[in-house]
Parts: C-alpha cells; structure tokens; sequence
C-alpha cells in the first residue's frame, strides 16, 4: 500500500519499522523540523527523521502543513492511507481528505478514555490499572474519530511512564500492522466512540511537580511514576529542592506526622504521607547534579 507516514518522537518509530517491514510503500515521511536540544543547543533531527533516512525514505519537515504547496505535494505522491502516531501538529480537512483509504493514528490510551497530548501519563498519575492502544480514524476533532482496532495491557503498581511508554509503542506497532491489512482488505471496523466515557489528558507542565505530602502514599507514588522524565516531581528536604525519579510503597502505616523523614539508608529516605503510608524515594536530583539513587547521593549528603 502507497502510506506516507507523519510521526516525531520515539514513541512513533515502531509504528514506521512495522510498515516498513510490512512492506508497505512509504511515499513520504513528514516530521517536525529539527530543534535545539542539550546544553550545546545543537540542532537535531527527531527519532522519526533519523530511522526515515536510515531506510533511504524521503523527509518533509514543513512548519505547518498549511504552509503553501504542502496540500499539492501530498497530492502528488498519491498516498492510499496516511498514518500519524505522535506527529505533533493537527491535520487540515484539506489533507485528511487526499488518501483514499483516509488517515489513520495510533493512540496510547483506550479512547475515548484520555484524548489529548499525554494520555500515557495521565492513566498512570490516576492510577489506572489498565491502559492500551487505540488505531483509530482521524477527525478534526481531538483524538475523536471512530476506532478501527484497540489493544488492553495492565499497568503494573511500580511501572513508570517510561517504560509503559516503550511497551505501548511496540504494540501500538503490531496493532498498526493489522489495522492497515484489514483496510486494504476492506475489513476493518468503524466503532464510533462513546461520548459519555471521554476524559482528557492534557499536557504537562511544572505546576504538576511539586509533591503535597498531605496526599495518600499511592496518590504520591502515581504522581512521581507519572511525571517522569519530565516535568518530574519535586520535593524540599533539609532547605534543598530535589527533583524525584522513583519510589516505592513500603505497605507501612503509621502514626507520625506527615512528610517526617523516618529514615534516610541503602534503601532510600523514607517519608510519611497523608494516609500514614510510608513511601521510600529511591531516585532523585539535587541542582546542578545528574540523576542518581538517592542512596548514592546520601553518601556525601547526609541529611539525618
């Protein structure tokens, strides 16, 4: 099948191995423009631009796809589908209306449930049990499209974003694969979606790091596991602000006062949250440092 493929960041890379390997003809790879990253601000192309040229694929990075001659250059490489798995910007109707199979995206939430720019750290921070990946066809209206194919996994207690992250990209992939054989083969299945379940997950910012002790134990553990890498929860211990990776539940509950810190060791420092619940920071930043366990930084920090 004739596919141009519109992704930026990791997430999105098996989805275009997936087609690739398939042995779909991509006809056109549109990603974001390059952009400034680490200290030295170099410019560098996305992970979708990177793995596009490593397979010789031809590479679009307009600013916006209303720019003048986007619409006529897709167009003119007569795509039957187009694919989105986290592209970044919103499609016209102009271009949702050029591929004759019409355009597809791969979504890491079980829609309608978490429409929205970060669906992933959303269902982790509310602690959900379950999340999956959604294929379904795009509309101008936000992740709102009838859905083709959905995936379910569980979310496991201690599983961080990152790594519930890599998992849905891999299946988001698989079940791409699948999706686009049951279009070409005119099988596949339009499932409006059921309005009264919609919830949103909107972006991140900072305003979400700062860690309220007040809060349960497991509310705590959701938010650090949910916020990583980025913005990353937040903590002040002995007049420092730390940034905080992970943690664990230790199952303890007791009567201290909350946020006392019950102990600082091999294990991690051990704080007491709203609920009683005691919960075991094991990964932090302290300014200007790189991220570390929190035991490595304690070595040369004591702070009990």
């Amino acid at each position: 099948m004739r596919i141009v493929f519109m992704g930026t960041p990791d997430f999105a890379v098996p989805s275009l191995k997936q087609l690739i390997q398939d042995g779909h003809e991509i006809v056109g790879v549109y990603t974001q423009p390059d952009k400034p990253k680490n200290r030295g601000m170099k410019m560098l192309p996305s992970a979708i631009k990177t793995v596009a040229l490593e397979h010789n694929l031809s590479v679009f990075q307009p600013k916006s796809l209303k720019e003048d001659g986007i619409q006529q250059e897709l167009w003119e490489r007569k795509p039957e589908l187009i694919v989105v798995a986290a592209y970044g910007k919103i499609l016209p109707q102009a271009i949702l209306d050029i591929p004759t199979l019409g355009c597809i995206n791969v979504h890491s939430s079980l829609l309608p449930k978490y429409r929205g720019a970060a669906p992933i750290n959303w269902a982790v921070i509310n602690g959900e049990t379950e999340t999956g990946v959604t294929i379904m066809h795009v509309v101008q209206a936000l992740d709102a499209g009838d859905i083709i194919l959905q995936a379910v996994t569980p979310i496991a207690l201690n599983e961080s974003v990152e790594q519930l992250h890599d998992r849905l990209a891999v299946m988001g992939a698989e079940l791409l694969g699948k999706a686009v054989i049951a279009l070409a083969a005119g099988t596949a299945p339009r499932i409006p979606q059921d309005e009264s379940q919609y919830t949103y997950a909107p972006m991140l910012s900072r305003e979400l790091s700062p860690i309220d002790w007040t809060r349960s134990a497991l509310e705590i553990h959701n938010q650090i596991r949910g916020l990583v890498p980025w913005p990353a929860t937040t903590m002040e211990l002995s007049g420092t602000k730390f940034k905080v990776f992970s943690a664990f539940l230790t199952g303890e509950t007791l009567q201290k006062p909350t946020g006392t810190v019950l102990g600082a060791d091999k294990k991690g420092i051990r704080m007491v949250c709203g609920d009683g619940g005691v919960l075991c920071i094991t990964e932090v930043q302290a300014p200007g440092k790189k991220r570390m366990k929190a035991v490595d930084y304690l070595r040369g920090h004591p702070i009990l």
